[in-house]
Order: structure tokens, then sequence, then C-alpha cells
């Protein structure tokens, strides 16, 4: 059985998710009470309806109560954020994530009982700053305070070596989780991954490393 998600608010972060959620093939209700968002977003989801989501009647007629996990993301309306939230775990959703955009407000989420708070706006400031101070990694993504994960271009020093060869983990304390390469097949240039590498496989010339690591040994690095 597909699972079911609604989601409520359909700006950037909304869309996005909502969007996302469609292209692989799960069941969306999709709720904004602006027409033009509404109709921008009909065509990817299962149901995309126009209501004010701070109306209890209005999310039973469309079944939100019946959805595996709901997505607030309203972020404009701190009031409107708290309310929708509060009457989702009244209906009995059985999980709530929901979109804070200050500390505050992600406190307030919490203590109502929210199962994920998440920070968009911040967390897309930080990876920004992450991209200036070391422009040669292509992403980063914080596990933790300590521990993130990084996707950069191989250096030229390990060009041609054997992952056993380069010793990210005993000299760097870094682990290689996978391997991105493009591979022209048929005339089509197509992505490759090898994910969780042998020590034997070897690293060429434009690939992608994927690694792991604590963050102060990936500076190093």
């Amino acid at each position: 059985m597909k699972k079911q998600y609604a989601v409520i608010g359909l700006g950037r972060f909304g869309y996005s998710i909502a969007k996302t959620l469609a292209m692989h093939n799960c069941e969306v209700i999709a709720i904004d009470k602006d027409e033009e968002r509404v109709k921008k977003m009909s065509d990817f989801v299962t149901y995309a309806v126009q209501l004010e989501a701070m109306d209890e009647k209005s999310l039973r007629s469309v079944g939100v109560q019946n959805v595996d996990t709901a997505v607030v993301s309203i972020g404009e309306n701190l009031e409107a954020s708290i309310l929708v939230v509060m009457i989702l775990k009244e209906m009995g959703v059985k999980y709530i994530i929901a979109k804070a955009v200050t500390r505050l407000h992600g406190k307030v989420l919490e203590n109502l009982g929210v199962d994920k708070v998440v920070y968009p706006e911040r967390d897309m400031a930080i990876r920004e700053a992450h991209t200036l101070i070391h422009p040669n990694i292509i992403e980063q993504l914080e596990l933790s305070p300590e521990y993130s994960i990084i996707e950069l271009p191989a250096p030229d020093t390990l060009v041609g070596k054997s992952l056993k060869e380069t010793r990210l983990r005993s000299q760097y304390g870094a682990n290689l989780i996978a391997i991105k390469r493009k591979v022209v097949e048929n005339g089509i240039t197509q992505e490759q991954w090898n994910v969780n590498p042998n020590p034997t496989d070897m690293i060429y010339k434009d690939d992608l490393l994927v690694l792991v690591g604590r963050n102060e040994d990936l500076e190093k690095f």
C-alpha cells in the first residue's frame, strides 16, 4: 500500500516536498489557502485543494486524519503553524513534521509533540557558508555538530590509486562511502555509483568522492 502524506503550506519548501513525494509514487494531499499555489501543484499530486488549514472540518473533509505523515510548511504565520499542529495532534495524525523559522518557534513545536522540526532556511544558509569556506566541496550534509558527509572531486594526489593505497581512514580518519563516476555507454553519458567500494577499487580523474567522518578530520583532508 502506498504511503499517504499531507503537505500543508505550498511555499518553496512545501512545494518541493510535495512534488518530490509525488514523483516517488506517493499519495499526496497538497493544501494551501492560495489558489495559484494550489493550481501550480495540481498537476503533480494526488489531490491539491484550496482551503483554510486552521479549520478542522475542512481538513477532515479531505481525509488528512488518515495520512501516515503530515508536513506543516507554514512559516510566515507562526500562529497558524502552531494552531494547525495542534489540530493535527487532536485529529490523531500518526507522524508530524513541521517547518520552523526561529529557534523559539521550533521549541514551541517540539513542546506540542511534533515528531520532527526542520529549519530549511537555516540549513540552507549553513550549506552556503560551507560552500564559501570550502569552494572545492560540492555538497556537505551535517549529520551532527561533530560529523558530516561531504562530496568533492577526487584530489590529484589520489588519482590512480586504489582505495587501500589512499589510506584515507588511517591517515585522515575519513571513510569513503561512495564513488560517483561519469561513464559513456552507447554514446550516452551516465552517472555510475560505486557504493561501499572495495579496498582494491581505483580512483580516477574526474571521480566524485563521498566521504563521512568527523568535521575536524574532513577539514584536514
